[in-house]
């Protein structure tokens, strides 16, 4: 008897910097979501897309939860706690090595009223000792009756794949909903500004990385078939501006050369990108800036 097609959508959810985007970059086998050791790297909500020969998953990679501050932080919670209603089972991602916090705790009782299943998933396993592993396991399973309880390492892949065996585990009979070489619904604008703006995180510290947006103003083929791609970058001081462009440009240089190769290699051909910084005061507590700059819908 032939198997019937599954499919469904799954959000995955957790704290700032847990490792979800690392996690669904490894489950998908590309990279889709933008990756850096900073807090609150994902902005958006971006849908990535696995589709395999008995079933295609969508998963919902959502902005991490944390405790706004400003304008801009208050959307990307919303975000992120609005996708719990909208699909078949919710993945929630803790780290192995720490303890439940105050953020898990408001993640999990906002877990109690919907009505999918929802799997824990405790990452970063290779940062700890094995023996430290059952005790947290048992300690997050006092706290939520969760379907099921996953260990794996998104860095290392460990346990990755028994990961997509109990997810594909939870998916319904379906249809396929997108086309077999789609990986994400974002339109390739949008992933090539991502792609810069995970370059900045990179590079600049402090408050930089999390004042800065990324939009692209134009993206055409040349006739010596060449994209021909030009951004803006925003940022909210003056003062930013200057360590963006850096010392007779350097900085700027340096990011736009490490994500000319990145998109490259994403897009299959050559690349020329410019890159240029304007100043647009204190942008994420202005809602006309923010649905501007693609966080709000138009």
């Amino acid at each position: 008897m032939t198997e019937k097609f599954k499919s469904g959508f799954i959000a995955v959810v957790g704290r700032t910097n847990v490792g979800k985007s690392t996690l669904l970059n490894q489950l998908l086998g590309r990279k889709v979501s933008i990756i850096s050791e900073k807090v609150q790297t994902t902005r958006n909500k971006i849908t990535c897309i696995l589709t395999k020969e008995n079933c295609q998953i969508v998963f919902l990679d959502t902005p991490g939860i944390h405790k706004p501050k400003h304008m801009l932080g208050e959307r990307l919670v919303q975000v992120a706690l609005g996708s719990l209603n909208e699909v078949d089972a919710v993945l929630l991602l803790v780290e192995a090595n720490h303890s439940p916090g105050p953020g898990d705790n408001y993640l999990i009782k906002r877990l109690t009223n919907i009505s999918a299943k929802v799997a824990l998933v405790i990452n970063k396993i290779d940062l700890i000792k094995r023996e430290e592993l059952l005790p947290l396991m048992e300690e997050y399973g006092r706290l939520y009756p969760f379907a099921d309880i996953i260990p794996v390492s998104a860095q290392t892949g460990e346990n990755v794949s028994r990961l997509l065996e109990i997810i594909t585990s939870y998916l319904p009979e379906g249809p396929q909903y997108y086309p077999d070489d789609m990986h994400t619904d974002r339109t390739e604008d949008f992933i090539v500004a991502e792609m810069i703006r995970e370059k900045v995180l990179s590079q600049t510290d402090q408050e930089v990385p999390h004042a800065v947006a990324v939009v692209i103003e134009e993206m055409t083929e040349q006739d010596n078939q060449v994209l021909m791609i030009r951004a803006m970058i925003y940022t909210e001081k003056e003062t930013q501006k200057g360590i963006l462009i850096g010392k007779g440009g350097q900085m700027l240089k340096k990011i736009g050369t490490m994500a000319r190769t990145d998109i490259e290699k994403l897009l299959g051909t050559k690349v020329f990108l410019e890159l240029r910084v304007k100043t647009r005061q204190d942008w994420r507590n202005k809602k006309g800036q923010l649905r501007n700059l693609g966080y709000y819908e138009r």
